[in-house]
Formats: C-alpha cells, structure tokens, sequence
C-alpha cells in the first residue's frame, strides 16, 4: 500500500481504511463514498468538500497551545487570535468559522471596504476586530462607524498619512473611537517566498523615526489613551522558527520603548500571520522545521523575558493565522476523464505483410519480454522508436509505420512497468513513460498558487489504495493552456493507477486547498468555481449540510458584463435566419443552447461512458 504521504502532511486529519482516504473523525467516512452521494444526486463535475470540524479544529489547537504556553511560564498578558479574511472570503467558510470560533472570541481582521463590511456584519460579539492594509478617508469611517455599532476594533495605521486622516475624523466624531495600531517595520525579514513583507524594505509599516512622529502626533491630537497595539507581518508561510523569534525580539523591545514614550494604553502586540502549513507528500522536501506548540512556547518565552527585562507589562498577544486555520478544511475532488496512451491497444496495430526491419523488432520485442529481460527490452525500445522518429523525417518510413511503432512502444513500457514494478533501476525511464491523466477541473481556477508559484498540494487517489499505483504520471486539466498541467517530477513522483476510464470511475484528491486558492482562483477559459459541499461528520457518518452549485455558463458571462438577453437574442436570430434546419428543428436546437446556457462549463465525460 502506497500512503502518498498522509502521515507527513495529513495533520491526523486523514488516515487510509480498506483501500481507501477517510476522514479520520467519527465513523471515519471515506471521501470516495461522500464524492459518490454526490454524483448519485446528478454532480457530475469537480467538487470542492468542505468538513466544518476540521476549521474548529485547528482554531480549537491554535488556543489550547497558547493556553499551555502561558501557564508554562505564568505568562500574565492575554491571547487573541482574528482570521484574515483575504484568505478565503467564500461563505461556506466564513460563516461556518465564525460560528465555530464563537467559545474562543475568535475575531476576523480585514484589509479593504469589502472585508470590513463583512467583519461589521457576521463578527462575533465582542470579538476583536484588526484592520490592516492602505486605508482611505471612508475606510476609516468605516471604522469609526463599526465601533459605535460596539464593535472591538482596531485600526492598524500603515503610515503617517493614514494617522493624520485618522486624527482628522476624530475630530469630527463623538465618542466611542476605534482603537489604533501602528504597524512597525521590522529590519527583521520572513524566508521563503513572502520574504519580503517583513524587513525595512517591506511595503507596508513605520520606520523607528515615523513611530516617534506617530506617537507625537498622537499625544498633540489627544489621541494617546486610543494607541493599543503595534503590529508586524514577516510574510505568509513562514517555514522556520528563527526569523520570527529574532522578530519578536526586535518587537519586543520597540514595544517597551513605545511605553516608555507615554503610551500606557499600549498593551498588545500582533504577530500578522504566517504560521506554516505542511503542503509536502516526501519527507525530502518537508518544509516547516517547527511546530505549533515550539511557536506557541516561543512567541510567549520570549514577550515574558523581555518584559522581566524591561520590568514592563507582559503584552497581550494577537496572531492573524489565516492559512493553518483554513488550508485544511477543503478537498477538491476530480474526476479522471482520459489516460492518453490508451489509445495504443494491440487492436490498433496495422501491421503490414512487409515491415521495416525495426518495426519487426519491436514487435518481437514485445511478443517476447518477461521479467528477466523487461529492463533490457525497454531500453530497446525506446532506442528503436527514436530511429524510427529519425527514418520518418528523413521519409524512409511511413505514418502508419511510424504509427505501429508508437503504440508497440507504449505496450512494451506498460509491459515492462506490470513485470518489474518501480524499480529503482526504472526511475530514470520513468519521465519516458510517464502516463497523461486529463482531469476535470481547471489549475488556473481551483490550484492557481501552483500555477503562480509552484506551490505543490497533495495530490492522491481516493480509492485503490490496496493496490500498487504503477504508472508515473502528470495530470493535465481541462483547460486550453498548457501551463495547466502538474508535470511528472522525478525527485517527487506521482504514481496513479492504470485504469480504463470508459470501464470505471477513477477521483483524485487535492488535499490543503482551502487557503487562498477560491478567492484568487481566474476564470480563464471562463471556469468558475466548482460545486461545493459542506459535509458534517456525525453519528450515521456523514451528512451532506449544503450545495452551492458552479455557477452557469450564462451566470460567468453575465459577471463579464455581457447583456446575456442579447446574447440569446443573437443565437436565436440566427438559427431562424439558417436555411439548413426546419422550423421543428430550430426550436429544438434553441432548447439545447437553452439546457447549455444554464449548465457549468466543465466536462461530463469523454469517450462512449
């Protein structure tokens, strides 16, 4: 049985029974039969699963931690924690997190007039409210407005001109006023790819000279008692623990110093995000070198010792961890459509009464290899099929020639792959026959940080895990680009099951997908957002909460700002003004467009199935 790596990046979340991915929750339900529920109620596209429990998990661990941590070393400051709604607004997930983060006041941190609305409207009483990212006139009234509503919020001031416009409204408004914070721009910077939102260079936050104007500024505009927090962001992902300590150290004492300037009322530090998700399926490419309850014993260490130091307040502590909160609670689930060299069967060979001398050796070649000599035949093979390739340029070989060779190549590596297996001797050939699996979503739409970045997600079969996975593959989507493709990786092989599509319904899943990848996912080729399920984990097994369906190909065009009436209107001026059909016929072609129009766009199947 191959694991696919689940015990690396599956948190305990997902464990394999009987051939099969489950969720290792209750009953243990098997994905495969949750995707099958569906299909069985007329689904037929990718899916996007959504499991609630797994969000009240992860916000449940994030404060137990903290809450071991500060009764280690008797830490006196509180813990805080706000999710940042940038990384998935959708709300099949913000309305279940705010529900779930209800008994820890789980509070929500937003970065534009969008999200903050959206905080006004589903934050839970009396939990905090952050709000980071450029802000205008009307977005800081926006926050004066919510803290009159009662709400606990905070302003988080990313420069000077921002804290002049705020102390301008002040003056203008009544009591209550929102709190503020000062973001500070650390010489401290994050690693990896977003290692350039910490560090002085970084775009957002205040210089140690700005921070001194800030403070004066506040105590000439009588504003001091309302500055309660300084805040830093190193960058999402953050793999290792080193640059966020040698960061808390640097905020630590800028907090002390801050206090020492007269703001008694400063009293929290926000950490931004960055907790890191472990996307790896090979233990040669783990990333996070640390765990939640290192960065959690960290975090409250350190505040503790500088504060002894200083002889200061003991900070309150807020983290914004959008990513380890959301990233696992969805599964995107994606039929295979189509292996590419089923097309070469031994039915498709077109031998002909006199062959060239290679084609004859390659088909005894194939008639004749065994285990003994499936490496050895292999290798052959392939040598004869780029002789060929090289005859057929030079046109001493014809297409059907060139044709025959093709698929008794293929033959022969499926051959050879079902005698040996994966060898170790194999790895090298494994690029050459390396199998094509056109799934039915889109790269662009559903994993679009792959697509960006090259951030790898892991990806496994949902079912036939008790059988050995013997092809090598690369999954192409459906998509007309050909940068949606997840290319075969030697270093970190994907191996998928030969099956016949036409036969039998093969799914894989593309786990830790609920951060980020929804709300940056484009609409290339006019793909929307796959169906999406909310499922809870109850005492029969499962329970399927809501579908929200993919939008219609008539709704996506109708987003572009396309006038969808007129587009009917055309389609049916030109059906009626085409000769070729009957008048029957036309009404019958204008339902089918109709049934089209209101239909998603991905594919429902390839070939006679």
């Amino acid at each position: 049985m191959i694991d696919y790596g689940i015990n690396i990046w599956g948190a305990n979340n997902f464990i394999i029974e009987n051939g099969k991915v489950c969720l290792n929750h209750g009953k243990k339900p098997a994905i495969i039969d949750i995707v099958n529920t569906l299909r069985d109620d007329g689904y037929k596209g990718p899916l996007l699963l959504r499991f609630p429990y797994l969000i009240h998990k992860q916000i449940e661990q994030i404060y137990d931690k903290f809450a071991k941590a500060k009764k280690e070393f008797n830490y006196k400051g509180s813990f805080n924690a706000v999710y940042p709604l940038k990384v998935n607004q959708y709300p099949g997930f913000v309305k279940n997190l705010v529900n779930l983060g209800k008994e820890y006041n789980y509070g929500l941190e937003a970065g534009s007039k969008a999200e903050l609305l959206l905080a006004m409207a589903y934050n839970n009483e009396s939990a905090p409210i952050t709000v980071n990212g450029f802000k205008d006139k009307e977005l800081i009234n926006m926050g004066f407005i919510a803290c009159e509503m009662g709400h606990n919020i905070t302003l988080t001031m990313e420069g000077l001109n921002e804290l002049e416009a705020m102390i301008e409204i002040a003056k203008n408004r009544f009591k209550p006023k929102p709190n503020i914070g000062l973001r500070v721009r650390l010489h401290s910077a994050g690693v990896g790819i977003w290692a350039k939102s910490g560090g002085i260079n970084s775009k957002f936050g205040l210089t140690s000279t700005e921070l001194i104007e800030a403070v004066n500024l506040l105590k000439a505009n009588k504003l001091l008692d309302q500055f309660t927090m300084i805040h830093f962001h190193l960058g999402s992902q953050i793999t290792e623990i080193h640059p966020l300590k040698k960061a808390l150290n640097e905020a630590g004492n800028i907090y002390t110093e801050l206090r020492k300037m007269g703001a008694k009322n400063l009293k929290a530090i926000n950490l931004g995000g960055g907790l890191a998700v472990e996307y790896s399926q090979f233990k040669n490419e783990t990333s996070r070198n640390y765990t939640l309850s290192e960065y959690a014993n960290d975090v409250v260490f350190i505040l503790k010792s500088i504060a002894e130091q200083k002889k200061d307040l003991e900070p309150d502590i807020f983290i914004e961890s959008g990513r380890f909160v959301a990233a696992n609670h969805a599964v995107l689930v994606a039929p295979v459509l189509e292996l590419f060299s089923q097309e070469y069967t031994e039915s498709k060979l077109l031998l002909k009464d006199k062959n060239p001398k290679l084609i004859d050796e390659l088909y005894d070649l194939y008639k004749n290899i065994k285990a003994s000599n499936a490496l050895e035949y292999l290798h052959d093979s392939i040598d004869h099929m780029e002789s060929i390739l090289t005859l057929f340029d030079l046109g001493y070989v014809d297409l059907q020639d060139r044709s025959n060779s093709e698929i008794l190549v293929h033959l022969i590596m499926r051959k050879a792959i079902s005698l040996v297996g994966n060898q170790a001797d194999l790895s090298s050939l494994q690029n050459e026959v390396q199998e094509k699996y056109l799934v039915n979503f889109s790269m662009f739409q559903s994993l679009p940080d792959f697509w960006g970045l090259e951030q790898n997600f892991p990806i496994m079969p949902l079912d036939r895990l008790n059988k050995k996975p013997t092809r090598s593959a690369s999954i192409w989507d459906i998509t007309c680009d050909s940068d949606g493709e997840i290319s075969y990786s030697k270093d970190n092989p994907l191996f998928l099951h030969d099956i016949d599509v036409e036969a039998e319904d093969y799914f894989l899943g593309f786990f830790l997908v609920g951060a980020y990848q929804e709300v940056l996912g484009m609409k290339h080729n006019l793909f929307t957002h796959p169906t999406e399920a909310c499922i809870s984990i109850n005492e029969k097994g499962f329970e399927v909460e809501s579908i929200l369906e993919a939008q219609s190909i008539l709704d996506t065009l109708e987003d572009l700002d396309y006038d969808v009436h007129a587009i009917m209107d055309n389609i049916n001026e030109k059906i009626y003004a085409s000769k070729l059909v009957n008048e029957n016929q036309k009404k019958h072609i204008l339902g089918e467009i109709y049934l089209f129009l209101n239909d998603n766009g991905y594919l429902k199947s390839i070939g006679s199935k």
